[in-house]
């Protein structure tokens, strides 16, 4: 498809859809997402948009000033605008019963966490199933998201037994670091993933559009004595990770 057709005002604006600026840069997201500019591809020049679109050059300044904000276009002095490169995948072993700040520590990035809730809460039924509790028990939860180097990666909700986490703003960074330290670090889980199209507010948290294909990860952590230490639902970027996961023939 032609960059003409692409932005041809007709396919994307609407006098109810906000700031044309930010339809604009909607669009060429969209477009982006769906392979019709590539990674590298050059955009037009701003008077070339601005006369495809009927938009003045300084909207049109905007809208590739919030894409470049958005980390979907880069500017090179002299050259113009051009398409960002994707991110590079990680990739995480299915093998290894690690932290989110452990995974991103060997691979030499820097973690931040931004909370998004912690407390003490009554469980769900899906919490009380996983975690084994009680009609009348409490669970802590964690809600946060995680970030590389700046970067939104996923979004996890831990559900704990009081007796495991018994006040959940002890946890600064590190789950797991937390756990050790009390000598309750879990040894073993189980995994279950499965791909999803995320929602519109969780898209919204990790900074893509609505749809986007995302991994759901639902891990049950036991400690060395059998106990379920924690109940883990996740929503990772799909366009961030690569789960790997090393076969053994069977022998019958």
């Amino acid at each position: 498809m032609k960059i003409s057709a692409v932005l041809d005002p007709g396919n994307w604006s609407r006098a109810d859809g906000g700031p044309l600026y930010l339809q604009l840069s909607k669009k060429f997201s969209e477009a982006v997402s769906q392979g019709l500019l590539a990674p590298g591809s050059p955009l037009p020049p701003e008077r070339e948009i601005a006369a495809m679109t009927g938009l003045s050059r300084v909207t049109v300044r905007k809208a590739i000033g919030r894409l470049v904000e958005d980390g979907l276009v880069i500017q090179k002095q002299g050259s113009g605008s051009f398409v960002a490169p994707p991110a590079p995948r990680l990739e995480q072993s299915l093998s290894r019963l690690t932290s989110f700040t452990e995974d991103m520590a060997r691979r030499g990035l820097s973690t931040t966490t931004l909370w998004l809730d912690r407390g003490i809460y009554i469980p769900s039924p899906d919490e009380v199933v996983a975690l084994g509790l009680s009609s009348d028990a409490s669970v802590a939860r964690l809600a946060r998201l995680r970030l590389a180097d700046g970067r939104p990666m996923a979004i996890e909700r831990a559900a704990l037994p009081l007796d495991i986490l018994p006040d959940p703003g002890a946890v600064e960074v590190s789950l797991y670091g937390t756990l050790a330290e009390a000598g309750l670090r879990p040894v073993r889980a189980l995994q279950r993933i499965s791909a999803i199209n995320l929602g519109r507010d969780d898209a919204t948290t990790l900074e893509v559009e609505p749809g986007t294909a995302g991994l759901r990860i639902e891990r049950t952590s036991y400690l060395a004595d059998g106990r379920v230490a924690e109940f883990t639902r996740s929503l990772y970027r799909g366009d961030a990770y690569n789960f790997v996961a090393e076969l053994r023939l069977a022998r019958d």
